[in-house]
């Protein structure tokens, strides 16, 4: 499956039905994330779960439990500055990768809420970052 052309199902559904969305994402809590391409320098726009914290919000690098971070993780990093569509909002965001003990407290928290992220930590070895987007204007 190309997940580019994936994504871009997922993308225009969402913008279409003011972030509501079928499929494996039908129920979840789902955003796009806008994102500027650590290597390319181009606007990336992912569809990804995201979990309330108080004001903020939580996104999680699982990549399905990948070997390997995704890319938007990446991204963030070289650029914190994005953009977040959730629901019919649009608005700047900063992103902050979590420190221990928060990201371990923070991850056990969203397992309890979605098996398929207890599952995602179960299939890799590696510790699955979690970045808090918080609102900047």
């Amino acid at each position: 499956m190309d997940m580019n052309e994936y994504n871009k199902k997922i993308i225009a559904e969402f913008r279409e039905k003011n972030g509501l969305v079928g499929g494996r994402f039908a129920g979840a809590k789902l955003l796009l994330l806008h994102s500027i391409g650590a290597k390319s320098g181009a606007v990336r726009i992912n569809p990804l779960a995201y979990f309330d914290d108080g004001a903020d919000l939580l996104i999680v690098a699982s990549y399905s439990g990948a070997a390997k971070h995704p890319p938007w993780y990446f991204n963030l990093l070289a650029e914190p500055n994005v953009t977040l569509e959730v629901g019919s909002d649009t608005y700047a965001a900063i992103a902050t990768e979590l420190g221990e003990p928060e990201r371990s407290e923070q991850y056990q928290r969203i397992a309890g809420m979605s098996e398929a992220f207890a599952q995602y930590q179960e299939k890799t070895s590696r510790i699955i970052p979690i970045i808090r987007l918080t609102k900047t204007a």
